[in-house]
């Protein structure tokens, strides 16, 4: 099977550029997952998209540009994120998710950024700012992370109250579930949003009436309609992700999720090894017969972890549509894999791999696939980590 078209003209670009390695980012299939979620959220429900951490390694730049006309709109973690996003010439909503320190509040207000409060040092140090931005107010109701407690709320409504100017910028309240994605909490995630639903009486009864109430991110919005309330923060759905192996199996006849990245490099160097020869530091590999190898130009400061070494995680490269296995230990820069034999080439056909051919880390190729959850399991991680740890120096090409 040969390479996806676009693949091949990111191959092309990334050769003309002089990349060793680069991120593909599929455009049709973040559009296609957008549109996927905005029909589980339905109609009246906001879509945000969470593009926190570099867009879950995606790119922030290249990944919010693409699904800007398909959210209602945006997550980050910092003001620094959403300043970055305005400067990109995003116009849609932001709102952080984690702490914004009180000098950055006027910038957050000047570029039309609303923050996250959750502590009562926070809610102060807004109550001092010269120019205070939009809010959302947090609460914990049960991840015991950010947020208030639901009965300190009454303590926060009082400071509200004494701040008059506060009133208006508060556009939002939400919560966090800390186990959606696990069905075996259910019950855990029914009492959180029992709790919030407490909450948001007690902001409406206080006089707030068009509040934005949140709750869900991916796993909470594929558990039903009843978690979504007025919008839905979804991250790991949009880049084609499921949060866990028991939601993908309940959820996925009626939901299609396509991943949005691959990640390639091209080969650098081949040699043949013979039998007994050791490879790599530490002489951690060994090859048990005559082996031809592949150098492929990334490893851990890339974002291939070091727990792949063939030694240690069995981590895989994909390489003219076969399996190549990691050879010794995966080193800061560069990794070594067994060249499989018989590989398709780019074309199809069978060819020798060489100096120039193309290995995937993560992704299609050949009709061969290896992709994130897997590299993650083999490594001891989650595929959220695995894909936010992706180098974000490493060129991200929109396919």
């Amino acid at each position: 099977m040969s390479a996806k078209p676009s693949s091949a003209s990111a191959a092309r670009e990334a050769r003309a550029r002089g990349l060793r390695t680069w991120i593909e980012i599929d455009s049709r299939a973040a559009r296609e997952n957008c549109r996927a979620f905005r029909r589980s959220a339905g109609p009246g429900v906001k879509l945000w998209s969470v593009v926190k951490s570099n867009a879950y390694g995606h790119g922030l730049f290249a990944f919010s540009k693409i699904v800007a006309g398909e959210v209602d709109g945006f997550c980050v973690d910092s003001e620094v994120e959403g300043a970055a996003l305005r400067r990109a010439g995003i116009r849609a909503p932001i709102l952080t998710l984690g702490p914004t320190l009180s000098g950055r509040y006027a910038d957050a207000a000047e570029r039309g950024i609303a923050v996250t409060v959750s502590s009562f040092e926070a809610l102060a140090a807004l109550g001092r700012a010269k120019a205070a931005p939009a809010f959302h107010i947090k609460i914990d109701t049960g991840m015991h992370r950010q947020g208030f407690y639901p009965e300190d709320l009454r303590r926060v409504l009082k400071a509200l109250a004494a701040r008059p100017a506060l009133r208006p910028k508060l556009k939002g309240i939400y919560t966090h579930f800390a186990a959606a994605k696990d069905p075996a909490h259910a019950a855990q995630t029914e009492k959180q949003l029992r709790a919030f639903a407490g909450a948001a009486g007690l902001f409406k009864e206080a006089g707030f009436k068009d509040l934005v109430r949140h709750a869900s991110a991916t796993g909470g919005t594929l558990l039903g309609k009843k978690y979504h309330l007025d919008a839905v923060r979804i991250g790991i759905g949009l880049y084609g992700y499921w949060p866990s192996d028991p939601l993908r199996r309940r959820f996925a006849r009626a939901l299609a999720l396509r991943p949005v990245l691959s990640w390639r490099a091209f080969v650098s160097e081949t040699k043949s090894l013979r039998a007994g020869d050791r490879v790599g530091y530490d002489l951690a590999g060994r090859a048990a017969a005559r082996t031809d190898m592949a150098i492929l130009p990334v490893g851990y400061w890339h974002g291939l972890p070091r727990a792949l070494s063939g030694d240690m995680g069995a981590g895989e490269a994909v390489i003219g549509g076969k399996r190549a296995r990691i050879l010794g230990r995966v080193c800061m820069d560069i990794s070594m894999v067994a060249a499989p034999r018989g590989a398709a080439g780019m074309a199809g056909a069978t060819a020798p791999i060489r100096v120039g051919s193309i290995a995937t880390l993560v992704g299609s190729a050949g009709g061969c696939a290896i992709w994130a959850e897997e590299q993650a399991r083999k490594a001891g991680t989650t595929h959220y980590e695995f894909l936010t740890r992706l180098n974000p120096l490493m060129e991200r090409i929109v396919v």
